[in-house]
């Protein structure tokens, strides 16, 4: 095994995308939709077989538009809140699916860890801090790139599925966005993020925000700035600083959430396999659950 690494995986985003890339025909015998079940438990398996981690966590939204955050910013997530919107069609096709995946994760021993009033990529911030070793977390969401730390922690980023991903590290970040490595949250808020509802700073896009940061370093620098210059973009900032402190918070990911301690040794495959196989040909899981026992071996 590599020596130390953990894989943080964040269910909640993985399972998503595993909703839109696998078709709606596959389904259990029964004829129930069964494909972000399946396109999840492939997709982790996949991960397993690829990374050899000694240790293993699937994290999960206990609340995925948590009230503290939209106190601080009420268009935090607005558009998905929206009856009928996309966000709230694909959680209907969830509901039934997720407790299926969760309940084969439970039986194949890997940990699903979730908080009270916060998401998945919260989870991931602090069981990230814990871990003893190297840390691969395993996300869609941007956000995270914020946790990186060269050369302990870095980010898979799924460019298709899980078999091609864009390895990010604070190296990454600088080169992608002309930004030092650890700024990638402040860089969020200067120039907004719509799938969450920030608006950024009015007028500020991409490369002011880059400019911003690369000038200064960091979001509190840009705030601190004297700009008796009169630096339209600094000034900007400046004219938004409510906002941008606001924003701030709701995107910074705690490290340091009180998650009790739980064993996230890599498990092997339990004894029941034959029973556990059963029970997964049962909903059209067989080959999915097969797949994910043989990369634990």
């Amino acid at each position: 095994m590599a020596s130390g690494l953990t894989l943080l995986v964040d269910v909640s985003s993985l399972i998503y995308r595993a909703l839109f890339s696998t078709p709606d025909s596959v389904q259990a015998p029964d004829g129930t939709p069964v494909n972000a079940a399946h396109g999840f438990l492939g997709m982790l398996a996949r991960l397993i077989s690829d990374h050899d981690p000694d240790f293993i966590c699937c994290a999960t939204d206990a609340d995925w538009r948590p009230d503290w955050r939209v106190e601080l910013l009420p268009q935090y997530k607005s558009v998905r809140a929206e009856p009928g919107s996309a966000q709230e069609q694909a959680e209907l096709r969830l509901a039934p699916q997720t407790p299926i995946v969760f309940g084969f994760l439970e039986a194949c021993g890997i940990p699903v860890v979730g908080h009270d009033g916060y998401e998945a990529e919260d989870v991931i911030g602090t069981l990230a801090q814990r871990a003893p070793g190297r840390v691969a977390i395993v996300s869609g969401d941007r956000d995270l790139f914020q946790v990186v730390r060269d050369p302990n922690i870095y980010v898979l980023f799924p460019k298709k599925g899980v078999s091609v991903v864009d390895v990010v590290t604070e190296s990454y970040i600088e080169e992608r966005y002309g930004i030092p490595g650890r700024a990638y949250k402040d860089y969020a808020v200067l120039r907004g993020d719509p799938s969450d509802g920030l608006p950024g700073v009015r007028g500020i896009g991409d490369k002011l925000a880059s400019a911003l940061l690369a000038r200064y370093g960091s979001l509190d620098a840009v705030l601190a700035a004297d700009n008796s210059s009169g630096n339209p973009a600094l000034a900007k900032v400046h004219g938004s600083r409510d906002y941008v402190v606001r924003a701030a918070q709701v995107t910074t990911i705690p490290t340091d959430l009180p998650i009790p301690q739980v064993d996230l040794t890599r498990p092997s495959p339990p004894e029941n396999e034959d029973t556990l196989l059963a029970t997964a040909k049962g909903v059209g899981l067989e080959g999915a659950v097969r797949r994910l026992l043989d990369a634990l071996r």
